[in-house]
């Protein structure tokens, strides 16, 4: 059924990252959702792959000593949304995977398979961005840390070396305590079961008195070639009392650090439209849920 020149199994993290030395064309193998659907398109054929999926090692949310909030990154969507910790912490990540697909692809699905694979329309991707994810990377020079925004490098492709294997997705304390305000928005053709249009998340961390927005941090998929944060949106915020007019500031800042593309789901032009109005409600939602109030 399937065109695979080989099918090689992990028994563990060091073991698949030796298979991949001695397979160096082989493609790692997690759930396989979108993996199978290339092999049945016959676009894999011929292919050697190295499976990970039965490495229990790379599952799980745990709460680290330091705060650390750590997804393996064959932990599934659907994991995640029941997450004590997710629920507690960061329950925008929840609200973002909840999105995905239908309750079988949620249960099959990882959190590394959506990152790995490079796609700006990852519903994860502009949540993960918006809380200052970092990926953990393993390969046989040893352990490499780097933050999510520089793992996507072009549409489909992320920074992944030879030999190399996503195990972890890592949010720091810094990135969560305080940012109670956190808003996900996806914007797609129908409510359930489609790629997003469009998918922009916001995490806000007010004052005591909630008049003042001392940090913001959003993030957008599908508003460029990869999923991206909007640094000049958040500086025009960053340190502002709340109003509208912030509001208004806040998504027309946008269009200086977004570049989407016309296709078939939409246009470019819909897009910029969306783009700000999207950002304006999610920063809205986002006070409001920290207790802020904007008029």
């Amino acid at each position: 059924m399937y065109d695979m020149k080989a099918l090689y199994e992990a028994e563990s993290v060091d073991h698949a990252i030796s298979l991949l030395v001695e397979h160096p064309e082989a493609m790692v193998l997690a759930a396989g959702s979108d993996v199978f659907i290339k092999l049945r398109e016959g676009k894999l054929a011929g292919r050697e792959f190295v499976s990970i999926y039965m490495l229990d090692e790379m599952r799980g949310v745990t709460l680290e000593e330091d705060g650390t909030i750590r997804i393996g990154s064959l932990t599934s969507f659907s994991h995640i949304v029941e997450s004590e910790i997710i629920q507690e912490f960061i329950p925008v990540l929840a609200d973002a995977v909840l999105m995905i697909g239908g309750p079988q692809i949620r249960n099959l699905g990882t959190i590394g398979g959506n990152t790995c694979n490079g796609v700006t329309s990852a519903d994860s991707g502009a949540t993960l961005l918006a809380l200052d994810a970092e990926v953990e990377l393993k390969s046989p020079e040893g352990v490499r840390i780097i933050p999510l925004s520089e793992f996507y490098i072009k549409p489909g492709v992320v920074d992944l070396r030879p030999a190399e294997l996503q195990t972890a997705l890592l949010i720091r304390k810094a990135a969560y305590d305080g940012y109670i305000g956190q808003h996900f928005i996806k914007y797609a053709m129908r409510n359930a079961m489609d790629i997003a249009t469009l998918g922009c998340s916001v995490n806000v961390k007010l004052s005591d008195d909630k008049q003042v927005i001392e940090d913001c941090r959003i993030g957008f998929g599908v508003a460029g070639p990869v999923p991206m944060r909007l640094p000049q949106a958040e500086d025009t915020v960053r340190g502002e009392v709340i109003s509208k007019d912030l509001i208004e500031a806040f998504g027309e800042a946008t269009k200086h650090d977004v570049n989407p593309r016309t296709s078939w789901r939409a246009t470019k032009e819909f897009r910029l439209h969306l783009i700000e109005t999207m950002a304006m409600r999610c920063l809205t939602e986002s006070i409001i849920k920290a207790g802020g109030v904007v008029e």
